[in-house]
């Protein structure tokens, strides 16, 4: 039966547990799915570098020797993950970064995609996580207006309807993906239109990881209970000043 985003967003908006309880996840264990790339690698230094969270795990193909102190691989076995063995965790994080193939380190780590979002997400809940918080980058300039401040598809809907007591949906922009081309008419066309990038506004440039990466830090520590979206507006505009003001007024909190 399809999800109506509508009532998913609603249903999961209702008035829950406080925040302080919402919050108190931060006192348990963190696990990050993708802790790849210059986002995954941001996310990973920041939340787990600050010793908030009790233990920290990051899900990985193969062992590896954990370099970061209260850090632990979480390995995930070479099966479909509706398979994989529980663990346990209050809070995750899924970052979609592809991982730089020069680091040995992150060659070894497991790397989820899109399309593995609802079977990724239920595994998580089976394993106790409430708070779920996703880093999904987009093409700047591509992302429908409607789409940029609700579930941009049933994916995201399917998430929602898990149960989460708090999913946090950070949209970061990102310059097109490299690609390769057959020949010169598809690199000319592919040339052509690039000019659009000089008509993508500010608001919808990138920013660094490091700034995406303390948005997600800041909304993990306030966030009520419910679903919230940033739009890469959002995003853009917590990299240029206060990004705990930008969040409280996000997150509909006083003051």
């Amino acid at each position: 039966m399809a999800i109506d985003p509508l009532q998913a967003l609603q249903a999961a908006n209702r008035p829950g547990v406080s925040v302080a309880a919402a919050n108190s996840a931060n006192a348990g264990t963190l696990l990050i799915a993708g802790a790849t790339g210059a986002l995954g690698q941001e996310l990973l230094r920041r939340l787990a570098g600050s010793h908030r969270f009790a233990h920290a795990r990051v899900l990985s193909r193969e062992p590896i020797r954990d370099g970061m102190r209260g850090v632990e691989s979480c390995l995930s076995p070479d099966l479909p993950i509706a398979q994989w063995p529980l663990t346990s965790a209050d809070t995750a994080v899924i970052a979609f970064d592809p991982p730089r193939m020069y680091h040995d380190r992150e060659r070894a780590l497991w790397v989820p995609q899109p399309s593995d979002l609802p079977e990724l997400s239920r595994w998580l809940r089976a394993c106790g996580v409430r708070t779920l918080a996703i880093v999904q980058p987009h093409d700047q300039g591509k992302l429908p207006e409607a789409l940029k401040r609700g579930l941009a598809s049933l994916d995201e809907q399917a998430v929602v309807a898990n149960g989460f007591d708090r999913v946090i949906l950070v949209r970061s922009a990102r310059k097109p993906l490299n690609a390769k081309f057959a020949n010169p008419a598809e690199r000319l066309a592919a040339w052509m239109l690039s000019i659009v990038r000089f008509m993508v506004p500010s608001s919808e440039q990138p920013v660094r990881a490091s700034k995406v990466a303390e948005l997600v830090d800041v909304a993990l520590r306030i966030a009520p209970p419910g679903v919230h979206v940033a739009a890469p507006e959002l995003v853009w505009e917590s990299a240029q000043g206060d990004v705990h003001a930008v969040a409280r007024r996000w997150l509909g909190l006083a003051g």
